[in-house]
């Protein structure tokens, strides 16, 4: 078969085009490496610090950091180096030097980004990676600490717990997850009703401007501040370090995690937790997990979980769950006393007994396919919607729900406290969970597009106008942005994520980044001039 001519002249111009492409991206990454050996104060640790694709232990760096399998597959955009930073001069060069270079920077810190933002770009990119800056500073006499960006929270619940039995601090369940990102989308834990989020609970912090610049709070300003806790440190610079303030609990806390079917009646305790979850004692937190099981004849139906946590010892829980959700039927054989640090343990799903040594541990490659979504509920959904969400939820193949009770401490604290506005009015907060093991781009978008109709027939039962989401659980079917950021984009997600909060957070943008050098998909933009 003969090309035509005009096809065979395309052909050529693109083998060309991709060449010097090609041929520029190793020019300019070569330019890039020298310019950040120029710049560090540490120079001599610069090429232990830079990987690129010709060095043997890229993939397995690139991949060390990657949550979601989603993203590992060959026609995923790979970065032109990894800048692994050793020291805080590592950061500044390069910032500098991605500038100097026209290349866009990518900052991870855990790497747990649901879509990826943090490794991936489809224009020329640098990955920053933070991981190697996690040093943790623990003032139990001041009730503080210091916590690098590139710690872990399970590395941060693990350093608490070797100075104090009675100090702990509010963020995931997930252990791996980077401080970095975690604390500035907004930080959710199990003891957010009793003491709020993360952000609401830390008082200082250091980030690298666009200019290479190092402040704290007092140099970077109030408005900044404000912002990186919870509207996203990756739109506004680098995040460098946070300065926590620790929160006080007691020695023995109490945990239970039971089941309910829907043949014991999980559908009416799924009810009534909806009225009594949120107005629950400050130190109580039950989280409900309707799962998809499998029943018999190859059937499919609904189990329920709820998964406890108490800040307080095993008889005061019984008896406050007796009084005020009876319908639990909680026995005493199914709540756990243990030390708060032991909890987090059992919260990150590991059998009771495991070591907390595994707060220390980080993976070294994603295990899942997934694709995840949020959503926040304000009026009690009936026991017939319920029904429904539970024909849904088998129909399109989800494996698990998650609803966080909110009220407590989070309904106290002003929505315009931070940028998170999810305050009072919300009865809980769901994220939905798709994820799967198998390979290949048809199963892949079966499952995106199911998850996507599994949303759009949940929007009867949660809040709309704007129908709200968490940052932290990034989804860019809400609204995104290419590698030009429109600013009209911007306000879908914005309002989505900020609410009222979006037009402050542009405004701290183009105060400190009016170029928009810190950009991605779903970004704070600057005004438009």
């Amino acid at each position: 078969m003969k090309l035509s001519s005009s096809l065979l002249i395309f052909c050529v111009l693109w083998l060309l085009v991709s060449s010097l492409s090609w041929a520029t991206s190793n020019s300019g990454i070569d330019n890039f490496i020298e310019c950040i050996s120029n710049h560090s104060k540490t120079s001599n640790a610069i090429p232990e610090a830079i990987y690129t694709p010709n060095n043997s232990s890229f993939q397995a760096v690139l991949l060390s950091h990657i949550k979601n399998r989603r993203f590992t597959t060959p026609t995923t955009p790979k970065p032109l180096a990894i800048v692994a930073a050793l020291h805080v001069t590592h950061v500044q060069a390069t910032i500098l030097c991605a500038k100097h270079h026209g290349l866009q920077i990518r900052i991870r810190s855990g790497g747990h980004d649901y879509e990826g933002i943090s490794y991936v770009s489809h224009v020329p990119f640098i990955i920053l990676d933070m991981f190697n800056l996690r040093s943790i500073n623990v003032d139990i006499a001041n009730e503080t600490a210091w916590v690098q960006a590139g710690a872990t929270v399970g590395e941060v619940y693990y350093r608490i717990a070797e100075k104090s039995k009675e100090h702990g601090f509010p963020a995931a369940a997930c252990l791996s997850v980077g401080t970095g990102g975690h604390f500035s989308g907004g930080g959710y834990g199990n003891m957010l009703r009793k003491h709020g989020l993360s952000v609401d609970n830390i008082i200082d912090a250091q980030i690298a401007d666009v200019n290479g610049k190092i402040h704290d709070r007092k140099s970077m300003g109030e408005d900044l501040f404000w912002a990186i806790r919870g509207g996203g440190g990756s739109s506004f610079g680098v995040i460098l370090s946070w300065k926590i303030k620790l929160v006080r609990v007691p020695p023995i806390v109490t945990v239970f995690n039971v089941r309910r079917t829907l043949e014991e009646g999980a559908t009416n305790i799924a009810y009534r937790w909806q009225h009594v979850g949120p107005k629950l004692p400050k130190d109580l937190f039950i989280r409900v997990m309707p799962q998809v099981m499998n029943a018999s004849e190859g059937k499919k139906t609904i189990e329920i979980y709820f998964h406890g946590f108490y800040l307080g010892q095993r008889k005061a829980l019984l008896s406050l769950v007796n009084e005020s959700f009876p319908e639990l039927v909680l026995q005493e054989k199914e709540c756990i006393e243990m030390s708060w640090v032991e909890s987090t343990v059992f919260w990150a799903d590991y059998p009771i007994g495991t070591s907390i040594d595994v707060l220390l541990q980080r993976p070294t490659k994603p295990t899942n396919f997934f694709k995840n979504k949020s959503d926040y509920v304000k009026k009690v959904i009936p026991k017939a919607g319920l029904e429904s969400i539970w024909k849904l939820m088998i129909e399109a193949g989800i494996n698990w729900i998650q609803w966080s009770p909110s009220g407590g401490r989070m309904h106290e604290i002003s929505k315009f406290e931070t940028p998170f506005p999810h305050r009072a009015g919300n009865l809980f907060h769901i994220q939905y969970s798709f994820f799967w093991q198998e390979k290949g781009i048809e199963i892949t978008n079966r499952y995106l597009n199911s998850s996507k109709a599994l949303y759009d027939a949940m929007a009867p039962y949660v809040s709309k106008s704007p129908r709200e989401a968490f940052f932290c659980y990034r989804d860019l079917d809400i609204g995104a942005n290419s590698n030009y950021t429109k600013f009209d984009h911007a306000q879908v997600y914005g309002a989505k994520y900020f609410k009222g909060n979006f037009e402050r957070l542009v405004r701290v943008k183009t105060m400190v980044d009016p170029e928009n050098f810190f950009k991605n998909e779903q970004s704070i933009p600057p005004h438009p001039h």
